[in-house]
């Protein structure tokens, strides 16, 4: 750390810890809305967002007064979904709280770690820091992105929390269901095992709900932000027995939903439902189509697995991967860079937008990018 004569008061007073942390770098900090050039459109496929909007109607009734606690239209439209009880339902602002408050109930800062698996969703991380906790990293199998079962049993005992995302984010894949029930049972007794369920509506069938009535230690997280196409809603849900759900709510904001966010998510949830359906029928079948015509691309070298909606791909080589990057940068395609990512070098991610958004990047790249043949 800089000598204290050269910090302001507030760095001086801070964690020390967080002022040199890198904060999340989502897909708005990376390229915010405001940079959007008039008549310029930008095509925003970073951020796995979903396509299309839903004619929602909302009251302003209710604005003046604080919004219920966990409102019961909610709640009861999101148990229904899911097919739980009410008392196994959370709401919260985003999946991205579940995740905070899941970390601030179990793990004293300072003394507790969590565990994760990377490649996989860098809050987890980030909020294990933010609260001062430590972090464990059994990293997934290079060869299949799967769960390294021997490595999670050698931190039995070490760890409070271990987070898996299925299906992944950003690799895509599901995590077979014997491996996800394996893990759980490994950390019955010592560790609360987190299921990432934020895409599992593009593969519903593969949900691991089921497990919350066998073990007591399971955490599922959903969101609306992706398949139902209301990433700007902020509305999450944390799916745990009621122990769990009575120990979260006391660490959650008093009021974490507004009025007008339960409105809409409720009708999300009900009439509106079927619009979710025919969405992901349409984003598998776009990226099914989007993954085969990769796959034909000389300068693509893997298609990843994808039960998500976006495709990660690895480019033959770094240079590629920052020239069709840059491209379509400079044809307002936003795309995300992974590369960083541990085992994901050269790699970029494209989330499912429309059927004329994938259209139009690939139009961009087959008729601009200038590579030449990497594998002669």
């Amino acid at each position: 750390m800089a000598n204290n004569d050269s910090l302001t008061t507030a760095e001086q007073l801070a964690r020390e810890e967080l002022i040199d942390m890198v904060p999340y770098q989502s897909a708005r900090r990376l390229f915010a809305s405001a940079d959007q050039v008039a008549g310029e459109e930008k095509i925003w496929l970073n951020a796995n967002e979903a396509p299309g909007l839903g004619d929602y109607q909302i009251s302003a009734n209710n604005i003046n007064r604080y919004p219920d606690f966990q409102p019961d239209s909610l709640i009861s439209a999101y148990s229904d979904y899911a097919g739980l009880s009410k008392t196994q339902v959370l709401a919260t602002r985003g999946a991205d709280e579940g995740i905070e408050l899941i970390i601030r109930t179990f793990c004293k800062a300072y003394q507790d770690s969590i565990l994760i698996c990377p490649p996989t969703y860098g809050m987890y991380a980030i909020s294990a820091e933010n609260h001062g906790a430590g972090i464990v990293k059994v990293p997934l199998k290079q060869n299949d992105l799967t769960l390294d079962l021997d490595g999670l049993a050698e931190q039995v005992g070490k760890v409070n929390v271990v987070f898996l995302c299925s299906p992944g984010n950003p690799t895509g894949n599901l995590l077979p269901e014997e491996q996800i029930a394996a893990a759980i049972e490994l950390f019955k007794d010592s560790a609360m095992v987190v299921v990432d369920e934020a895409y599992i509506e593009f593969s519903p069938d593969k949900t691991s709900t089921q497990l919350l009535s066998d073990y007591d230690n399971v955490i599922i997280l959903r969101t609306l932000s992706k398949a139902f196409a209301l990433a700007g809603l902020r509305c999450g849900f944390t799916l745990a027995n009621q122990e769990v759900i009575t120990l979260l709510s006391k660490v959650i904001a008093p009021y974490p939903i507004s009025a007008p966010v339960a409105e809409i998510a409720s009708q999300a949830l009900t009439t509106k439902r079927q619009l979710m359906t025919d969405r992901v029928s349409d984003t598998n079948r776009l990226r099914e189509e989007l993954s085969q015509w990769l796959q034909t691309q000389r300068w693509c070298e893997q298609v990843f697995t994808s039960n998500a909606n976006f495709v990660l791909f690895r480019c033959s080589s770094n240079e590629t991967k920052t020239t069709i990057f840059e491209l379509l940068v400079a044809n307002n395609i936003l795309i995300r860079d992974q590369s960083k990512q541990q085992q994901l070098s050269c790699c970029l991610r494209i989330s499912i937008g429309n059927e004329q958004e994938i259209a139009k990047l690939q139009q961009v790249l087959t008729e601009q990018l200038s590579i030449p043949d990497e594998r002669q």
